[in-house]
């Protein structure tokens, strides 16, 4: 039997692939495509949209047939995976840390609390990552990573 792999880059403007880099998006539900966009939501359709982190792409939200797609200035926010350098980048979108923000309390202590303060507020029940993050999902991956490099880089 003979496996055929994809990577990560295709030429193609349908499913789940970006229809301007070509990079595979991830899929996000519909209601946080709503939740984001900042035009008329008329330009909503019925089809699966996906979002497109590539940082040099202007495309974030895509849909499926490839006929539609939203760039950042459609959007309500920023999107981090645009601007990872970014010191007014939001990272956090529920409790609303930026990376200047977090950067500030790593040069003023020495450590940061932000994993530990959104652990607790998502314990608490306080977020709302799936509408309110353009990813459509939990932003402490993104967040360990971010203070992770400033741990590394101190070394």
């Amino acid at each position: 039997m003979n496996i055929d792999f994809q990577d990560d880059m295709q030429d193609t403007k349908s499913g789940n692939f970006c229809c301007h880099c070509g990079r595979r998006g991830a899929l996000v539900d519909t209601q946080t495509v709503k939740a984001m966009l900042a035009v008329s939501l008329v330009a909503i359709r019925p089809t699966r949209y996906y979002f497109c982190q590539t940082q040099d792409c202007p495309i974030v939200y895509f849909a499926e047939d490839g006929e539609q797609s939203f760039s950042e200035d459609e959007l309500r926010e920023r999107v981090y995976q645009k601007h990872p350098h970014d010191e007014e980048s939001t990272i956090c979108y529920c409790f609303r840390h930026t990376l200047g923000s977090i950067r500030r309390e790593w040069r003023e202590t020495g450590q940061s609390t932000v994993v530990a303060a959104i652990t607790l507020g998502t314990q608490s029940g306080q977020c709302a990552c799936d509408i309110r993050n353009p990813q459509a999902n939990c932003c402490l991956g993104n967040v360990r990573g971010f203070v992770k490099q400033m741990i590394q880089a101190k070394d």
